[in-house]
């Protein structure tokens, strides 16, 4: 434990302390390149921490929301003498009747901002 406290206490106020921080944004014009190396970890630093937390908080939006969750991987084949003259597949995952689409993908698309729609299998 004296050894994280040690390095924080001294070490990383040191660190800070002897960083050629600008005083404004355009300052940062003003620095030489020796000055400006001596910042690239800083920043590199501040950048990571910050990217690490956006990940951590960030919400997740699966694409199935809630098809046969219990299962693995959701698949599901069909014969195509089963297929009527033209049978809609839903691709956006909101549909109560799925894997046929059931036009759930309009009221997605408006919340969204997206633009999927169903795939459409039709006979010759």
């Amino acid at each position: 434990m004296e050894f994280s406290s040690n390095l924080v206490k001294v070490h990383l106020a040191n660190y800070l302390a002897n960083l050629p921080l600008p005083n404004s944004f355009l300052g940062i014009f003003k620095l030489g390149g020796k000055d400006i190396i001596k910042l690239i970890p800083f920043y590199a630093t501040i950048g990571g921490v910050c990217y690490l937390s956006y990940r951590v908080v960030k919400p997740r939006h699966p694409v199935n929301p809630c098809i046969k969750k219990e299962s693995p991987k959701v698949v599901d084949g069909y014969d195509i003498e089963e297929l009527g003259e033209s049978t809609a597949f839903c691709r956006c995952w909101r549909s109560s009747k799925f894997p046929l689409c059931d036009g759930a993908h309009n009221k997605y698309n408006i919340e969204q901002k997206d633009n999927v729609g169903p795939l459409i299998i039709k006979k010759k």
